[in-house]
Order: C-alpha cells, then structure tokens, then sequence
C-alpha cells in the first residue's frame, strides 16, 4: 500500500456461497463488486473453475447436524480470512457463510448477509443466526425483510 495523496487501495471483499443456489445467486451479484479485489469461497469443487474465477477457496461443506465437519470449517475459515484480511464479506448462505461473517467480525470486517431467494416465508435457520453478526442484514422477500426487520433491496433474480 501506498501512503502517497491519490492513490486508494482496492477494497478487498471475500464472497462466501455454499453449492447450488447460493453460489448461483452469488453469481449474479458479480458487477457489484466491480472495482474490488475480489476472492471466492464455496463448498464445492470446480464452481469456480465453471464461473470463469481464479481466486477461489473451497471450504467443508457442513451443518448444524455435524459439528465436527462445522468446527475444522470454520477453522478453515479463519485461517483464509485471517490471510485475506477482507474489508466486507458478502454471503448469500448457508453455515460456511454464517461462520465467515461471524469470524469476519472479529476481524474488522464489514459483513453483510443475503439470505435466499428460496426462503419465500421466513429467514434460513443460517439466515436467521446471522442477524447477530451481520452490518447489513437482507432478505430478498419484502414479506420477510417486514415481518423480521431485515432491510429489502429487491431480488438477485
């Protein structure tokens, strides 16, 4: 970095999707990030390499079901955010992303939550956990973002 007048450092933002409709709605929100140094953090093998991105981690997918599988992700998580050292994390779901915000948090991070399209009726138990530790807190149903004091922004669909 830089100390000279004028010149800014990128923004460092890391955007944690679980597999399938997370990850694909990550996806769409893309452009939003342009102008950021941008990492990736999914659950599954090769979404990356099929979105045309380079810098992305894959973590354990896990569950409030298998504690153990939770815990060696989120140390997995720690370890990345601690060498990424983001500036906002960004997670459209699920628990990986959930841990992210939380450890992001303890970091400095600025975090935000978007919970999925597919919870029609009412947060993701995740979703729900990360009111607690997210700066922005949002959900893609204006029924929902009411009824529980998210803010709506509109869909990613």
């Amino acid at each position: 970095m830089s100390s000279g007048a004028g010149t800014h450092r990128k923004k460092r933002v890391l955007a944690v999707a679980s597999g399938g409709g997370h990850w694909e709605q990550m996806q769409m929100l893309r452009d939003a990030f342009e102008g950021c140094d941008v990492a990736y953090m999914t659950t599954m093998h090769g979404l990356g390499g099929n979105s045309g991105l380079v810098a992305v981690s894959v973590v354990p997918d896990c569950n409030r079901e298998h504690p153990v599988r939770a815990a060696w992700a989120a140390v997995r998580i720690a370890v990345k955010i601690a060498w990424l050292r983001p500036d906002v994390i960004v997670s459209t779901g699920a628990m990986p992303g959930l841990i992210a915000i939380a450890i992001g948090r303890v970091f400095g991070a600025r975090t935000v939550w978007i919970d999925s399209i597919a919870n029609a009726e009412e947060f993701s138990m995740s979703g729900a956990q990360a009111h607690r530790h997210a700066d922005l807190w949002l959900s893609q149903w204006q029924s929902v973002a009411s009824a529980t004091g998210a803010e709506y922004a509109g869909s990613v669909l």
